[in-house]
């Protein structure tokens, strides 16, 4: 009875929606696939909206609504889970590369809105009839750009590892587009470096390095340097006054005193 009882809370932490295939937990929202990780958690009361595209002729009406709720990026998919559960809606998931024409739409009025064309997944509780159905996705409290910034970056990087895949292999799981998700790196880039700056760390150029194009070599040590002596002339005899007269001095002393007594004895007489 006690085994019952215990297997009976258990199944408690799990739902599984009628619209998608997410099976949910008390304490860590969703339970995650293989290999997946939580990239980005939008802010609460994010609403949702799943119906036909604009311009869709056909009969078949389809429409799921929340107006609140957390919405979640992964590595593989996104999964919607709104605050409110209902009997039509109780969680959303698309893989990521079923996602197309994503944008950011930013209103005059009212929060910014993140809308994706969504090419529907057998047995996922959208009829069969759709061949896409419009996602939007309503940020109240902001996030919408942050949001689909880490998208497009994590798709890019999925698309690559499939085309690479695909290249590389002719097996049917590389056909089918089957992604080994533990051999994506998501870690962002490092940042560019002019090419006026050398890259930090143990491969630092030294002194003796050649300075690259554009770039300004200074010395390591903050003293200025004195400025080298001008060649032939010797630093110690710089601007030093001359001890003795000139040539001659003398000589036009004594005429100059000659001539001064002269002029004044021609005025006396």
């Amino acid at each position: 009875m006690a085994c019952k009882t215990k297997k009976k809370s258990l199944l408690k932490k799990f739902r599984l929606s009628t619209s998608s295939w997410v099976m949910l937990h008390e304490n860590e929202a969703f339970i995650r696939l293989p290999n997946e990780r939580l990239i980005y958690t939008s802010p609460p009361r994010t609403s949702f909206s799943l119906q036909p595209p604009s311009g869709y002729s056909g009969r078949e009406s389809f429409s799921l609504q929340s107006n609140g709720g957390l919405v979640y990026l992964t590595n593989q998919r996104i999964v919607y889970l709104p605050s409110q559960p209902s009997q039509g809606l109780q969680s959303f998931s698309a893989p990521l590369l079923n996602l197309h024409d994503t944008h950011v739409s930013a209103p005059f009025f009212g929060p910014n809105v993140w809308t994706a064309l969504v090419h529907p997944v057998a047995g996922g509780g959208i009829p069969s009839s759709l061949p896409a159905v419009q996602l939007k996705m309503s940020f109240k409290e902001g996030g919408a750009f942050d949001f689909h910034s880490n998208f497009e970056r994590v798709k890019e990087r999925l698309q690559q590892a499939v085309e690479t895949s695909q290249a590389a292999s002719n097996s049917q799981a590389a056909r089918r587009g089957q992604i080994d998700y533990s051999a994506i790196h998501l870690e962002e880039l490092p940042a560019y470096d002019s090419p006026g700056h050398a890259p930090a760390g143990p491969n630092h150029l030294s002194q003796t390095s050649v300075p690259q194009a554009g770039s300004v070599v200074r010395p390591q040590d903050h003293d200025e340097l004195p400025p080298p002596p001008v060649e032939g002339i010797a630093t110690e005899d710089r601007f030093e006054p001359p001890t003795e007269p000139p040539p001659g001095y003398e000589e036009v002393q004594q005429q100059s005193v000659a001539h001064e007594l002269e002029s004044r004895l021609r005025s006396v007489s």
